[in-house]
């Protein structure tokens, strides 16, 4: 079918498509002229609301060129005055842009986005917010925009967010950001839907690309999409003062109409989590929860490497001293609170109220860089080598179980095989040289002993479709209100 579609109805979808873009782009571009704030608020002129019926049907007549024959709408869409944010999810494709060119509501963009050509043109029509991610302020400057459009009393168009910040497989909804649920005002959620026999619509940051999603989409003879407008959601004064609470509340919410599971992991997490570094992390690591905490603490990704310098140069200086709770507080310059409790009693083994400080560093060296298993091994090198450049077999335990988020593991055969002349310590090169010969070292000598063992490393594959973790979640309610601990039984 492919095969025959890519021959014949492909290349002509894919023309009629980009032609119905080209002539979107004249409206939207003399619509957008001359455009200013006070302007904006003011109820539509006769002309523009002849633009924007003109703009709608060539959208539809796009998407119709895409096989989207038929789009389902249920429920009613609110007036910007009963809502003035549209919550959408679960996001996975840009296929989701079909409820934005229905609407014509405004949306959270990139800067960068109005300067593609055409697009770029269509997007500035529907008077998006504008996310620079080269300013340190914008992502406060895009909150502040936000609440000011929310609390105008319906004078702006309503603001269609996706909460939760990057492109999922459906299969659950993942942690909302809160910037939706910040101003406090009523939200209506709305939920999409793509119940095909194939799923060729599905974008996330592992699995097909933008242009085989396209390609194969274009193939299928009918695509079909739902899109739910939900009841308004009215926020309760408790909710108004907490967004995360709020924001949790209206995906309970959505999933409920979806029929899936919620995740209180987020896209980060299933990042590290699926991780294609040397070192497989097990699927009931304690890493994720570290991750968790250390987003709660306040530490942004944008400056985490920056962070882990200061906090690496720091343990260096402290080497085999073990600190408390307090002294843990002054390390990270931050005050104790629950948050700071719980990170510590993830590194608080023995429940003795002290910790070794180097395996924060190395965990939290983990979270930033997932992928690149050596440089953590070789900063873990450098904090808990002797004098002479060298780490022994309980040295090499306490580095690889601290990176793997887990309380026992096995390291006698990698240690041995590193240390050929059997000198009892090893250096950071000797092992280089032997990872370079062994790439697949984690697992020839971790992996392979631990397998089905209880030892907590057995390690079902974690892999979803399209790559996004299907569910990180505590199996039950009790599982989650256990305290956070690095043993993991």
């Amino acid at each position: 079918q492919i095969a025959f579609m890519t021959l014949t109805l492909f290349p002509i979808r894919l023309f009629f498509a980009a032609f119905m873009m080209l002539l979107a782009w004249p409206f939207a571009f003399i619509a957008s002229m001359g455009s200013d704030e006070q302007e904006l608020e003011k109820p539509l002129s006769w002309w523009r609301k002849i633009v924007d019926i003109l703009l709608k049907a060539i959208m539809r007549m796009m998407w119709l060129a895409g096989g989207f024959h038929w789009i389902s709408v249920k429920g009613r869409r609110a007036l910007p005055a009963e809502a003035a944010i549209l919550t959408v999810a679960p996001h996975s494709s840009y296929f989701d842009a079909i409820p934005v060119t229905m609407t014509f509501a405004s949306i959270v963009m990139k800067a960068e986005s109005k300067d593609i050509p055409v697009w770029g043109t269509l997007i500035k029509y529907i008077r998006p917010v504008f996310v620079s991610r080269s300013d340190q302020d914008s992502r406060r400057r895009t909150v502040e925009e936000i609440k000011r459009r929310a609390q105008s009393d319906g004078k702006w168009p309503q603001i269609m967010i996706f909460p939760e910040g990057t492109c999922t497989n459906r299969s659950c909804l993942i942690t909302f950001k809160p910037g939706a649920f910040i101003p406090g005002v009523p939200v209506q959620p709305v939920v999409l839907r793509y119940p095909n026999k194939l799923d060729t619509i599905t974008w996330t940051w592992q699995g097909p690309g933008a242009l085989e999603i396209l390609w194969l989409t274009l193939c299928q003879f009918h695509n079909s999409v739902e899109i739910e407008f939900l009841p308004v959601y009215i926020p309760s004064e408790e909710e108004r003062k907490n967004p995360v609470l709020y924001a949790n509340n209206v995906r309970r919410v959505m999933a409920e109409a979806l029929g899936v599971s919620v995740t209180d992991y987020t896209f980060e997490d299933c990042q590290l989590a699926l991780a294609e570094g040397q070192l497989r992390l097990p699927s009931d690591t304690c890493l994720l929860e570290f991750a968790k905490l250390v987003r709660s603490l306040g530490l942004k990704p944008e400056t985490l490497e920056d962070d882990l310098d200061k906090y690496a140069a720091s343990a260096m200086k402290t080497k085999k001293e073990k600190v408390d709770l307090k002294e843990f507080s002054a390390y990270l310059e931050f005050p104790v609170s629950h948050i700071l409790e719980s990170m510590f009693a993830l590194f608080d083994e023995n429940e003795d109220g002290i910790i070794d400080i180097r395996e924060f560093v190395i965990a939290l060296s983990v979270v930033c860089k997932p992928s690149k298993t050596l440089e953590t091994i070789q900063l873990a090198f450098q904090l808990y080598q002797s004098e002479n450049g060298t780490i022994t077999e309980e040295d090499l335990a306490h580095i690889l179980k601290t990176a793997m988020g887990v309380s026992q593991i096995n390291v006698t055969h990698l240690f041995r095989a590193v240390d050929e002349e059997e000198k009892g310590e090893i250096t950071y090169d000797d092992f280089y040289r032997f990872a370079e010969l062994h790439p697949h070292f984690a697992e020839d000598y971790l992996y392979a002993d631990q397998m089905g063992a209880e030892s907590g490393l057995e390690t079902s594959s974690l892999s979803a479709p399209n790559g996004i973790c299907t569910d990180f979640s505590p199996e039950n309610a009790e599982d989650k209100n256990k305290p956070m601990q690095k043993k993991l039984n």
